[in-house]
């Protein structure tokens, strides 16, 4: 059987592989060659000249996509009293303490970013088996361990489209930036948005080539390689 359906291994036939695209070009030609029904989403995968082995070469951040993810995020935070009102007030799907975490101790995890006050993590620590793997463990790194006052920030964030990213172990980094509904120039938008992002958050010990390939894609569709001066450009283009 072969891995990939007729609408892919055709789109794949109409561009080189080999060739570095711009990024608008690729975004534009992903977005008039769908390879599945569903609304699938953009995304950005960049192949890093850091050695993620290294504490001090990690690259980490937060971004606030300009349009919108288009996805909806369910908000959990760990809080009480004042902090936990506030939490409620700025929209929060999920807010608690003991009673969510005696939940997600018994299985369950239907929320999307865990946000947490510096008071709870002495209970919420002992989640991060759970949490951790899946990238939901509330941490300083990723802006999710906030002060009360802090709280409705990073949930109006998170609802207008804050993504996490992190190199991982392979010295990748995947970062999803909207969906094929999206009108071209907002994905241009976001893209240059991430682009900055990572740029702006490179380690003072990265010597060499920082970004060494990037390439735009679909959840279902074939990696376009885009030229990473092209992509740097957009910070200021876009």
């Amino acid at each position: 059987m072969p891995k990939h359906g007729k609408n892919y291994q055709t789109i794949t036939t109409q561009f080189d592989a080999a060739q570095l695209h711009e990024p608008r070009e690729a975004i534009a030609f992903l977005k008039e060659h769908p390879t599945a029904r569903f609304n699938e989403t953009f995304e950005l995968h960049l192949r890093m000249g850091v050695d993620p082995r290294h504490a001090d070469q990690m690259v980490r951040g937060v971004v606030v996509m300009p349009r919108g993810t288009g996805k909806e995020v369910r908000i959990l935070v760990f809080a009480e009293g004042e902090a936990a009102t506030a939490a409620e007030e700025a929209g929060a799907d999920f807010v608690g303490m003991d009673d969510l975490i005696a939940k997600i101790q018994g299985g369950w995890l239907e929320f999307d970013m865990a946000i947490a006050v510096p008071a709870a993590m002495g209970k919420v620590g002992r989640l991060g088996r759970v949490l951790g793997p899946r990238g939901l463990m509330p941490s300083p790194k990723a802006g999710t361990i906030v002060q009360p006052e802090e709280i409705k920030r990073v949930v109006d964030e998170a609802r207008k489209g804050r993504v996490e990213y992190r190199v991982d172990r392979t010295a990748n980094i995947h970062i999803p930036f909207g969906k094929r509904s999206f009108e071209v120039e907002a994905l241009v938008e976001n893209l240059a948005a991430a682009a900055d992002s990572v740029l702006r958050n490179r380690p003072a010990t990265s010597k060499g080539t920082y970004i060494r390939k990037a390439y735009i894609t679909t959840t279902m569709g074939p990696a376009l390689r885009v030229d990473t001066n092209a992509l740097a450009q957009l910070r200021v283009l876009a």
